[in-house]
């Protein structure tokens, strides 16, 4: 929808693939399908769900056994991220590196877009 022909939507990491692949693995899911929905303190919160059916609609990165799909409303929000997976001594999870977010709240889950972008 939002693409650039011949570049990808998003990027993932090697460590964010490996966890994904693992994760469709165990329940025989088809993928991971991420979006965002308006929530937290910053306006906007990062979505990702369980597939069991990939939507026709959805743009779709593969990556090393890793499925990606991006809802189609998020593709503008999304487009140019890079996905990782990090482990720290307190916590481990999914890391998106969006160059499309100005403003993120202090614990990381919220975060701002543009206004421009946000009123599209």
């Amino acid at each position: 929808m939002f693409g650039i022909p011949g570049k990808q939507a998003v990027t993932i990491t090697d460590k964010a693939a490996a966890q994904i692949a693992r994760l469709m693995a165990k329940d025989s899911h088809q993928g991971l399908r991420i979006g965002v929905k308006k929530g937290g303190c910053a306006g906007m919160e990062y979505t990702m769900t369980y597939v069991t059916e990939v939507d026709p609609l959805d743009e779709v990165v593969e990556q090393d056994g890793a499925r990606v799909m991006i809802a189609p409303m998020a593709q503008m929000f999304l487009f140019g991220t890079e996905i990782d997976y990090e482990t720290s001594l307190l916590e481990s999870g999914f890391k998106f590196r969006n160059p499309n977010v100005v403003d993120a709240c202090g614990c990381g889950e919220s975060i701002k877009f543009a206004d421009d972008l946000a009123s599209r």
